[in-house]
């Protein structure tokens, strides 16, 4: 055995230095940053656990943790008839994790509209036409069915039980991230108005199927995705509360005059009273109104 000097310097030359810590940052909500793409291994920790802070701000709130009590919706809630998914999806979360940006965006499904395919003329995949445009429409129940219109605008959809049916998305109620939505909704121009003239308020920002796409930074690069999937950018939460008859509205679809009898189909479903829904139709909303009255006549009769 040597002498304790030695030893101690024996252990200082094969002892490997103490990092520092590595440092974290926070962002405020809707700040852009870069993404550090950090690996991790398994088994071994090799971050700090994430300071405490707010949803809003935290970049590990996009995961969606049993712990929490957040349930993510799988496989089995997608795979339902369109007519049925259309209405489940009412007061559901959207998350949406945008490379390069702190934290998830997050937004309630105020709007939906049905689309079964087969005979419905106003469908993509109508008397079961397959395109290289539309054949998300036939994979699984959950997958993502987003394509371009007036190659401007990109829309929502997700396959639901049975051959090419979708359920679009029309409209969300931003939750959380409501400042990189409007970041991403605000044109240049509306940047530098006067007395915040040109902002876009909150109930505007995701009322309407190309809207929300923008809002949440959807393109088609999403596409033949699985919403169910682990790995998924963009999936679905369960929302607080369910949506009972009485406040969901069943109305004509939007935009498909061209279809003819189909377009009368009252295939579209919104939360009565959300401000943020697209279009709102006064005749489908005294009719539910009625037949809701009519039924609480009859229990109590």
């Amino acid at each position: 055995m040597g002498s304790p000097t030695v030893l101690k310097q024996i252990l200082i030359f094969y002892l490997p230095p103490t990092p520092n810590p590595p440092r974290s940052t926070m962002a405020d909500q809707g700040t852009l940053v870069p993404s550090t793409n950090r690996k991790r291994r398994r088994g071994k920790e090799t971050e700090p656990a994430p300071p405490m802070a707010s949803p809003n701000s935290s970049s590990y709130f996009s995961r969606s943790l049993p712990a929490c009590g957040v349930e993510r919706l799988g496989f089995s809630f997608f795979n339902q008839p369109c007519e049925q998914l259309a209405r489940a999806m009412l007061g559901q979360t959207l998350v949406r994790r945008v490379p390069g940006v702190e934290g998830a965006l997050r937004a309630r499904v105020v709007e939906s509209e049905a689309y079964p395919g087969g005979l419905d003329e106003a469908s993509h995949s109508r008397h079961g036409r397959r395109t290289p445009r539309n054949v998300a429409m036939f994979m699984p129940p959950g997958t993502l069915y987003v394509y371009r219109i007036y190659g401007l605008h990109c829309c929502l959809n997700v396959s639901s039980r049975g051959e090419g049916s979708a359920v679009l998305l029309r409209a969300l109620q931003p939750l959380e991230g409501v400042a990189t939505m409007r970041l991403l909704r605000q044109k240049p121009q509306q940047a530098s108005t006067k007395c915040g003239r040109g902002q876009l308020p909150d109930r505007k920002l995701c009322n309407g199927p190309g809207k929300l796409c923008q809002a949440l930074s959807i393109s088609c690069a999403l596409d033949r995705t699985d919403a169910a999937s682990e790995d998924s950018e963009l999936w679905f939460e369960r929302g607080e509360g369910d949506v009972g008859e009485e406040s969901m509205v069943a109305a004509r679809r939007v935009g498909i005059t061209s279809a003819g009898d189909w377009a009368e189909r009252p295939w579209r479903f919104y939360i009565r009273g959300n401000e943020c829904v697209s279009v709102v139709d006064k005749t489908a909303e005294q009719l539910a109104l009625r037949v809701t009255q009519k039924q609480d006549t009859g229990d109590q009769g």
